[in-house]
């Protein structure tokens, strides 16, 4: 039987001691799936099921953008699905809240045992059992939780946490990037991961869809202060007449953080109806911390890459964000 009594902070110990204890597991990773969450479900699920442990990966086929082609995606179970079985344990992976877990799943916080796996700094520690630390990636920390546990890496799980790693970590180049990254890296290079095909897959062929967005959120380019701040937006209206998904704009952030001499971009994304809510993804860059930024929003993330919602239309949060943005790049140091 699995202890139900809360620890803030676990260990990998803790945690492969807990999963040891389970029959039937149920992992999960957060709302609008990335690279990071998807592949630590896909290569979790797969490690477990190898070792003897019955797992299930829940979360949804489509709209997963790049990272789509990997081997595993096929075995995903719908949120909606998955709630009518039963299990005795879960586990999230690259959740920094509960709100972050899919809305269809959150009621197993409430009934079974938690296993919270995350690299995120503002992580609130919902779980059970915690092991939050910091990392690269989610991807990293189960590479980790394979080696610890004498699991076999096989080239289906390596590559599914290839790409958790490379997109997290911006092949290897993000300042998050540890000793600890490359090692993994080294690794799992190991297992035959096909680093080329991954890299065309996710990093140099891109949907028509994809690009009819980027196009749309050029048109949107706001430029501040000389390029210190930048913006891009898109509406439901620009999802639903391109038939695209959050992943499918996953790299527009990417449009105002190229531009020379910049120091925080955003990318909104929301409707413009008295009820709407829009969704913030911020990158900024040494020494400005974005979380710092997102923070009053109750948001979260990393150092240069975090994001939140302002329950606001999309006009009103620009607006909002921006008059933050100004005064808190007025109060931050220079670069």
């Amino acid at each position: 039987m699995i202890d139900m009594k809360t620890k803030r902070h676990s260990t990998v110990s803790d945690v492969i001691a807990v999963i040891r204890k389970a029959k039937r597991v149920l992992i999960s990773g957060h709302i609008r799936t990335d690279g990071d969450s998807l592949g630590s479900m896909i290569a979790l699920a797969r490690l477990l099921n190898q070792a003897g442990i019955d797992a299930v990966a829940t979360g949804e086929r489509k709209g997963l953008g790049g990272p789509g082609f990997l081997r595993g995606v096929e075995l995903l179970v719908a949120p909606e699905k998955v709630v009518k079985k039963s299990f005795d344990l879960l586990i999230t992976v690259d959740c920094a809240a509960a709100d972050r877990v899919p809305e269809p799943i959150r009621p197993f916080l409430a009934t079974l045992p938690v296993v919270c796996i995350d690299h995120h700094v503002t992580n609130s520690r919902f779980g059970t059992y915690n092991w939050v630390e910091k990392a690269a990636s989610t991807g990293e920390l189960i590479w980790k939780l394979a080696r610890r546990a004498k699991w076999t890496l096989d080239q289906v799980s390596a590559e599914a946490l290839w790409v958790a790693v490379i997109t997290d970590s911006g092949r290897f180049a993000y300042d998050s990037t540890l000793p600890s990254t490359l090692r993994c890296g080294a690794d799992l290079v190991k297992y035959g991961v096909r680093t080329s095909l991954i890299n065309d897959k996710i990093y140099a062929s891109f949907s028509s869809t994809n690009i009819e967005l980027k196009r749309r959120a050029f048109r949107t380019l706001t430029i501040l202060h000389d390029g210190e701040i930048a913006s891009v937006s898109l509406t439901g209206r620009d999802f639903e007449e391109t038939d695209g998904t959050k992943a499918d704009a996953e790299d527009v952030i990417d449009i105002p953080r190229n531009l020379a001499g910049n120091r925080v971009a955003l990318f909104f994304y929301g409707n413009e109806d008295d009820h709407a809510e829009t969704r913030v993804s911020v990158r900024t860059r040494e020494p400005l911390d974005a979380t710092e930024l997102v923070k009053k929003f109750g948001g979260g993330g990393h150092a240069r890459a975090a994001g939140c919602t302002i329950y606001e239309p999309l006009t009103q949060a620009k607006r909002t964000m921006m008059k933050s943005v100004e005064q808190w790049l007025y109060d931050a140091p220079a670069s």
